[in-house]
């Protein structure tokens, strides 16, 4: 067997990757699909569009590096994470669209859990604080909402799961219903301490323990495909969810490592080994990856807006064609020129935690042009990296020093070279950047002896550029002040109760959507 198959399923586009055992990426193939807004704060995908456009690109990248399945040693995924699919287990057919993780429309139940004084309990079971991010209450929102969904759940006929879930059940042709730890500790479902779902979380949220998935390590053999563009059974045997994968994959595996990935929300993960440390900065402990029945745990800071915020560029003001020429239009200006902008266009995650955030541009001028504007966009990126650096560190008590960077907007020097800036510290970028789909290889390779060992993973990890801090201390301190002052005015922008009326016309008595 030659290579290792990863299949990385993300908020906007599904890809497929083709890795040889020096770990180096053999072929690439990405497919797009609809983003769907049936109204103000929700977003969805279609299951089967997922399902689709995942394996087309197994289908190209196979062609494109002319390799047969029969030399693929095992297929790793790693996905978009909270993002919530219900499925019927005979038929295979979604019940409902996919709820993506960046969706609000439970913002009002999870106003709801809080008020009844279960935010302490959640946080002490799962790591995670109450919010419409986590599956947990898409999942409600749906049986819920669908018409006969939740007796239907009751009776065992629905299967739940993260996007990982659904693409192990259908490559398997309904054979395996099943997750790992990282993608269950996501849900706000998951005992994260006892390593089981939860009963008394399932009780509050009113879940059926009959439509969970079985959860499992992150590199194990789950079963093989069944189905799909697959001329022989290949073992799929390594699963992550996508900041998870790409800790591993950035080979950050001893206590106080970390990684932040430059997707379309930001993620900066650091590893705190088999110890969970409890959050008092508004950070989540979440499982960073469970192998052999060990669990590792991780602190992690989630950013909803990172690279999300030049697609809006491009697909909505449309001032620019595609999302690599964002740092040329950038550089055709010395400086923001005082326009800051905070892209909470789904409230705002780690450190702040604000449901009814929404996105502002402040500071603008008569002198401002598409150039500040595109350089105000990256650099809302870095000052959110910086917000929750601050926070990790005084959590773990440990100085970062060094941060590893990946993910596509990694690409992007001026991004990377102001984060050193504001942060004072070095920024690594590795020579490879899919670090995600690899950290997902990697898992699925370990699991059938690909790779002996994680030292010999260890061994193949190489920096491409070195990013190292340039700016004057006062000009920082100047940059993050207006940075301060604009995401106040962005803070609890939509009223609570307006939001809540507006999305829960049709919410049945015990839950707001």
């Amino acid at each position: 067997m030659e290579f290792v198959l990863a299949l990385d399923q993300g908020t906007t586009s599904s890809r497929a990757i083709l890795f040889d055992h020096q770990g180096q990426t053999q072929t690439v193939a990405q497919k797009e699909f609809e983003q769907i807004y049936p109204e103000p704060g929700w977003v969805e995908h279609d299951p089967d569009e997922i399902w689709s456009t995942q394996m087309g690109t197994v289908s190209e990248a196979l062609s494109r590096a002319d390799v047969e399945a029969r030399q693929l040693a095992a297929i790793g995924i790693t996905n978009q994470r909270e993002t919530t699919i219900v499925w019927d287990r005979k038929t295979g057919t979604p019940i409902h669209n996919a709820i993506v993780w960046q969706d609000r429309r439970t913002s009002g139940l999870c106003d709801d859990l809080k008020d009844a004084g279960h935010l302490g309990l959640f946080q002490e079971k799962t790591g995670l604080i109450i919010d419409a991010y986590f599956s947990g209450t898409k999942l409600k929102w749906i049986l819920d909402h669908v018409d006969g969904a939740r007796a239907r759940a009751e009776k065992g006929d629905l299967a739940f799961g993260t996007v990982d879930s659904w693409l192990v059940w259908r490559m398997t042709d309904g054979q395996q219903h099943i997750t790992d730890a990282t993608n269950a500790s996501r849900t706000m479902l998951y005992n994260i301490h006892e390593g089981r779902w939860d009963p008394a979380l399932l009780d509050i949220l009113d879940i059926p323990e009959a439509v969970l998935p079985d959860v499992c390590d992150s590199s194990a053999v789950y079963g093989h495909t069944r189905v799909g563009p697959f001329d022989s059974q290949v073992p799929i045997s390594g699963i992550a969810g996508d900041q998870q994968a790409a800790l591993f994959g950035q080979m950050c595996t001893t206590p106080g490592l970390g990684k932040n990935t430059y997707g379309t929300g930001a993620f900066m993960l650091q590893n705190t080994g088999e110890k969970a440390v409890t959050s008092e900065h508004n950070l989540l402990t979440t499982i960073g990856y469970q192998l052999d029945g060990t669990t590792y745990y991780a602190l992690e800071g989630s950013i909803f807006i990172a690279g999300a915020v030049v697609q809006w560029l491009r697909d909505e003001l449309q001032i620019i064609r595609d999302s690599a020429q964002v740092e040329a239009l950038a550089r055709q200006v010395d400086s923001n020129g005082g326009v800051y902008f905070v892209p909470a266009f789904t409230g705002l995650g780690a450190p702040y935690w604000d449901q009814y955030a929404r996105g502002t541009i402040a500071g603008l001028t008569r002198g401002a042009n598409q150039g500040h504007l595109a350089r105000a966009a990256i650099e809302s990126m870095a000052y959110q990296v910086a917000d929750v650096i601050d926070a990790m560190e005084a959590d773990s008590g440990i100085e970062t020093t060094e941060l590893r960077a990946d993910g596509g907007a990694a690409a992007n020097d001026l991004l990377l070279q102001f984060q050193s800036d504001i942060l004072d510290i070095p920024v690594v970028r590795p020579q490879i950047l899919e670090t995600t789909a690899l950290g997902a290889a990697y898992l699925a390779g370990l699991a059938v002896d690909f790779w002996d060992s994680q030292a010999e993973i260890q061994s193949q990890w190489e920096l491409e550029q070195m990013f190292t801090p340039s700016m004057p201390p006062d000009r920082v301190d100047e940059l993050r002040a207006g940075w301060s002052k604009a995401l106040a005015r962005a803070r609890a922008w939509e009223d609570s109760d307006a939001t809540t009326a507006s999305t829960s016309a049709d919410a049945g008595a015990s839950s707001s959507p």
